[in-house]
């Protein structure tokens, strides 16, 4: 039996999402120094990757660059109710739209998605889950046919991405989010506007709320 060879990201965007995922856990402190050699050497990779990734995360807006180099940000309240607004502007965007062409769109991607979710809370699998709650959002991008605003959305992904993997491990049962997921979509198939803007808004502010209190808490066990 021929068995295919498993996909691996470039190593450029393994460092990216490692990096990435280590400031928002907070595992890389704010006013770190971040030097190109000592990482290279960490993460086992040439200056080049490094200087692609720090660009990238400086425009995230977790690192930012001093008179003497690149120091951690980090990720704050204020970053992540920015964050929220933006993507709550974004996603309210695409639910108008795929409500707009509701009668041509399919379900699929939603229904799929919701699936997935519930199989990965059974079985306490909160990277599975993460993956799938992120496939369900970005289906309303690419439900809703406006490219440009699915590629906007793609671009904050990745830090979405390594945030839901802080709330969701915190959270010890996923299912009760699985099903506000199912609850959601269900909203947005009767295509009433204004009580599936409000669902969206009161869904992405609990999403919103769970990551606040997290870095609360790392806040207050840190001091």
């Amino acid at each position: 039996m021929i068995v295919s060879p498993v996909h691996r990201p470039p190593l450029g965007e393994q460092l990216l999402a490692q990096v990435r995922a280590l400031i928002v856990r907070g595992e890389l402190e704010a006013g770190t120094h971040l030097v190109e050699g000592w990482m290279a050497e960490r993460f086992g990779v040439s200056r080049g990757p490094v200087r692609d990734a720090l660009r990238q995360l400086e425009l995230e807006g977790l690192v930012e660059t001093r008179r003497r180099g690149v120091y951690v940000r980090g990720l704050s309240e204020d970053d992540i109710v920015e964050l929220y607004a933006v993507r709550s502007a974004l996603e309210g965007r695409a639910v108008r739209d795929v409500i707009a062409r509701r009668e041509s769109v399919t379900w699929t991607p939603l229904d799929g998605a919701v699936a997935r979710m519930r199989a990965a809370a059974a079985d306490a699998d909160p990277p599975a889950f993460a993956a799938a709650d992120l496939d369900f959002h970005s289906a309303f991008y690419d439900m809703g046919g406006n490219r440009r605003l699915a590629a906007t959305w793609a671009l904050h992904r990745p830090l979405f991405a390594a945030m839901l993997a802080v709330t969701n491990t915190t959270d010890r049962d996923l299912t009760p989010i699985a099903q506000d997921h199912a609850d959601l979509a269900e909203i947005v198939r009767t295509g009433e506007l204004a009580p599936a803007l409000a669902a969206l808004d009161e869904h992405l502010d609990g999403s919103c709320g769970r990551m606040r209190t997290v870095l609360a808490e790392r806040t207050r066990r840190a001091s």
